[in-house]
């Protein structure tokens, strides 16, 4: 029996269907709601015999085209996207996994240019908005059509997601991308790999006096411009865009294909998270609900524990009700495409962990909406109709949680999500101790991994009390490199005299950048960004500077 084609609709309400194409390029829904699929595709019923040998590139066309209706991207294309995609990848398997103990492995998701699992999903996302620019443009201009589709692409970060972003779209034609930043407030490292970028589409904007959450303000302001937005035509390059989670779901399938045979055979696998705003646990859980056979999905959070209380209590509430610059909730900036993953707000904590210290994660409405789904009190059977109840559940608790920064979700949504997570929170003092420990494993090391992977490493020790014969897979989200300060004070000289951070853990291709020209753009608040933008957009030569700005 065929499948329905797959559309894609907004968590939030409304009976309108998109494309793939027009979701991946829209991004953000109108009314503030998230893409997600109308329907989960069933998996070829030999799967695990078909696709154990595939490589990762294969792997993700068979995943992909479940979600991608050839409709949208014939079989060739969709091909060559995914294997341009990951041809920039070190190692063979792309997403390699690593034993760590007699049941334990970690999931590698690094390798790509930037050091960040990011890069597995914006490099594709990357060639998703070139090909589809590409063929728009050949079409108008096969109509006899002067004007050309193109995409400008605002983000703010705090290191690292721009840094995946700007390798994801550099060169890409019809697609300019503006990365914001605090102005020396990201790590030596971060800004080199942004703004050696050579590119002539690519804006590395350092926003002078500022903060992240400043940054993340202003692109939430331009965002909700609409006549800006129109103007310039946004482009999201966060994971609210679909996409992302997307590409996410195939290294789960991944690890479990490099899973030894008895590993698999058990059926008792379990992953561990590090989790911020929730984009890759829920490429996981969606992996589940494919039929990849795994247990629980374990959320590992930081000291910035939302999320463990959630599905601890059922409530997902902050410590405080977060408010941006302009007294609106965080959960509405959030919403309007700006999220890098850290939300304005006291009630974030500083953590060795950076990338985790998020207040309110943007990818947990795609979950919550699904929790609605399941536990409608009277269901119809009827698809549109027991959907539109679903978003009628989800907008009332987003609606609280924007009111009040707070939301009891209950008992029967608490258990509803208990049957396919847990959750751990790892404090940053043991997370150095993590740190410590894989450094000293003996069999299996020395290994030395990043705060945000010791986090993980730390929920999967907590777990295995729960499951102690499950095989366990902890994903890796950056190279060590990446977060030199946590490494270093973790593996201090004075208890580890034989270890140098420069000789032991960083790449020669990060030692390079060092001594490469950075091209970067300092403005002033809000107008700079938006004059830059303009400028670049008429024509006019801007040119990068330091100290007194480019514009």
């Amino acid at each position: 029996m065929s499948q329905p084609e797959m559309r894609y609709f907004s968590t939030r309400g409304g009976s309108e269907t998109l494309s793939f194409e027009d979701a991946v390029l829209t991004g953000l829904a109108p009314n503030g709601g998230l893409y997600i699929p109308t329907h989960i595709p069933e998996l070829p019923s030999d799967w695990q015999t078909k696709w154990s040998n595939l490589s990762f590139p294969e792997l993700s066309f068979e995943i992909l085209s479940l979600f991608i209706p050839q409709s949208n991207i014939s079989e060739n294309d969709l091909k060559q996207i995914i294997n341009t995609s990951y041809s920039t990848f070190r190692h063979e398997k792309t997403t390699p996994l690593r034993q760590t103990g007699e049941k334990e492995f970690v999931l590698e998701l690094w390798h790509g240019p930037t050091w960040a699992f990011k890069d597995v999903a914006l490099q594709f996302l990357g060639e998703l908005f070139r090909f589809f620019l590409e063929r728009r443009n050949s079409q108008l201009e096969k109509d006899g059509k002067e004007e050309r589709e193109e995409l400008t692409v605002v983000g703010a970060t705090s290191g690292d997601t721009g840094s995946a972003a700007i390798y994801g779209l550099r060169s890409k034609p019809s697609v300019t991308i503006f990365i914001l930043y605090p102005d020396g407030r990201i790590s030596p490292i971060q800004e080199a790999q942004m703004a050696t970028v050579e590119d002539e589409n690519v804006y590395c904007v350092a926003v002078q006096d500022s903060d992240f959450d400043t940054c993340q303000s202003i692109v939430k302001t331009l965002f909700s411009d609409k006549e800006f937005n129109s103007k310039h035509r946004l482009g999201a390059i966060n994971s609210i865009n679909w996409a992302r989670i997307l590409a996410q779901i195939v290294y789960y399938f991944s690890a479990y294909f490099q899973l030894p045979k008895e590993a698999r055979e058990s059926g008792d696998i379990q992953f561990s998270v590090p989790t911020g705003n929730f984009g890759d646990i829920l490429a996981g859980w969606f992996a589940k609900k494919l039929g990849l056979p795994m247990k629980h999905l374990v959320v590992a959070t930081n000291e910035n524990d939302i999320l463990e209380r959630f599905f601890r209590t059922g409530k997902y509430e902050s410590e405080e009700v977060p408010q941006t610059q302009k007294g609106q909730s965080n959960e509405t900036a959030l919403v309007n495409g700006s999220s890098d993953g850290q939300q304005a707000s006291s009630a974030v904590k500083s953590t060795h962990s950076p990338a985790m210290d998020i207040l309110l994660s943007s990818n947990f409405e795609r979950l919550l909406y699904f929790l609605a789904l399941d536990t409608l009190d009277s269901p119809s059977g009827n698809q549109e109709q027991d959907r539109s109840k679903a978003q009628e559940k989800l907008n009332g608790w987003m609606t609280e949680l924007k009111k009040n920064g707070k939301v009891d979700l209950g008992e029967k949504i608490k258990q509803a999500a208990g049957n396919d997570f847990w959750s751990e929170r790892v404090s940053d003092q043991q997370t150095l101790e993590e740190i410590r420990k894989y450094y000293k494993l003996e069999k299996y090391g020395p290994y030395v991994v990043d705060p945000h992977t010791a986090v993980g490493l730390a929920a999967t020790e907590r777990s295995q009390k729960r499951s102690p014969n499950s095989y366990w897979v902890t994903l890796s989200t950056a190279h060590p490199a990446k977060f030199s300060s946590a490494v270093e004070l973790a593996l201090n000289s004075k208890q580890f005299p034989e270890f140098n951070f420069r000789d032991t853990v960083l790449p020669e291709e990060l030692k390079k950048l060092e001594q490469l020209e950075k091209r970067v753009h300092k403005v002033k608040g809000e107008q700079g960004v938006r004059d830059l933008i303009e400028k670049v957009k008429k024509g006019e030569k801007v040119v990068p500077g330091e100290g007194k700005g480019s514009i």
